[in-house]
């Protein structure tokens, strides 16, 4: 039925193609909306909704993978539950956080810490700083025991032995390092990370390479396997100054290369090195923030569950990371062009503070952070 009716002309106007009415009304005529046309409208209506709700069902399952998966890596490198928190970035008190980097593997002294570094943070400003502490201290271990060794040995002690009623572990050994720190230090550094670097160049292989800016050209000695006792495998690196793009081996043996034989002979010292580990973590972390690195998540995640370990939960390690400001960092080295003397004990090489005043380290370290 065609649809219409009638209206004044008067109110209306004249239409001279329709007749008017003795009452002067002059019909009208108002055709269908085509039926196809709605039908048309209603079937994309439906498509929209369908693809919608595939798109809600997908983000859905996405999400549970996830975050299952994240909850599984927090879970494989954290003595804490992945979401819980025991650490307070919104206060006044600065946040220290010792990374420990050891070589891994099978050989004598795998778990000796060649590299010992504390990243402190100021919560209000975000303002950080990197501590380097020599692994060549000589020190009593465990705690006053009157027994000495090296700094670098409190972890692997720990990892044998345990501390003070915890029993031999990862634990135990993180544990008594971040003590021995504190007291040094003067620092109260409560957490710890280690990174085991054998598995390092795994993640930044997942990275596909950093870019680090070589301060001085050298030339040394790497070992081309595990067990550095096996001789004569040894191979020879070299670095030129400048910005390099590095892969995985390349990288770790930049930052852990100490037998230097040509070039800057000082980047043979431990100093020299603990700097560049410096450098080479903050290309990491640089690198796996960058929003172009999201699609290489779950790689990274592997390699980092096999080099990474903390008493950190894993959403505190996230804010902490997040937090760091690695724009101008301070960089804070004891060595002996500050506050240690080069000493021998127990015919090897040692540092021990001026005159023996251990009160000279933490007052040094202090004065740093206070500097601008």
């Amino acid at each position: 039925m065609p649809r219409g009716g009638y209206y004044p002309t008067q109110t209306f106007g004249y239409d001279p193609m329709q007749p008017v009415r003795p009452d002067g009304l002059q019909p009208y005529y108002q055709p269908p909306v085509p039926t196809k046309r709605l039908k048309k409208r209603r079937h994309w209506g439906r498509w929209v909704a369908l693809v919608l709700a595939v798109l809600l069902v997908v983000v859905l399952v996405l999400g549970v993978i996830v975050g299952q998966r994240v909850y599984a890596f927090g879970q494989a490198i954290s003595t804490q539950a992945p979401l819980s928190s025991q650490i307070n970035l919104s206060g006044t008190d600065r946040v220290n956080l010792l990374v420990m980097g050891f070589g891994g593997g099978n050989h004598p002294g795998a778990y000796l810490t060649d590299s010992m570094l504390i990243i402190s943070i100021q919560p209000q400003t975000g303002q950080t700083a990197m501590i380097s502490v020599p692994r060549d201290l000589w020190v009593q271990i465990p705690p006053n025991s009157g027994q000495y060794g090296k700094l670098n040995s409190a972890y692997e002690y720990g990892l044998y032995n345990g501390f003070d009623t915890e029993k031999a572990g990862k634990v135990a050994a993180g544990d008594i390092a971040a003590n021995k720190i504190s007291n040094i230090t003067g620092l109260s550094v409560k957490y710890w990370l280690t990174l085991d670097f054998s598995g390092f160049k795994e993640l930044v292989d997942a990275l596909g390479g950093v870019d680090i800016n070589v301060q001085h050209s050298f030339t040394a000695l790497y070992p081309a396997n595990d067990d550095p006792s096996i001789n004569p495998n040894w191979i020879t690196v070299s670095f030129k100054a400048g910005k390099q793009h590095m892969n995985g081996a390349t990288a770790i043996e930049y930052a852990r290369a100490r037998e230097v034989t040509g070039g800057d002979l000082a980047e043979g010292t431990d100093f020299a090195r603990s700097q560049r580990q410096q450098i080479l973590i903050k290309a990491i972390v640089s690198k796996m923030t960058q929003v172009s690195e999201w699609p290489n998540f779950f790689n990274e995640m592997n390699a980092l569950q096999k080099s990474l370990y903390t008493n950190l939960s894993a959403y505190d390690l996230f804010q902490f990371v997040r937090k760091m400001d690695l724009n101008n960092p301070k960089h804070i080295g004891l060595s002996n062009q500050n506050v240690l003397v080069d000493s021998t004990a127990d015919g090897q090489y040692v540092l021990e503070p001026e005159n023996g005043d251990w009160s000279l380290i933490p007052q040094y370290i202090q004065q740093q952070l206070n500097s601008k």
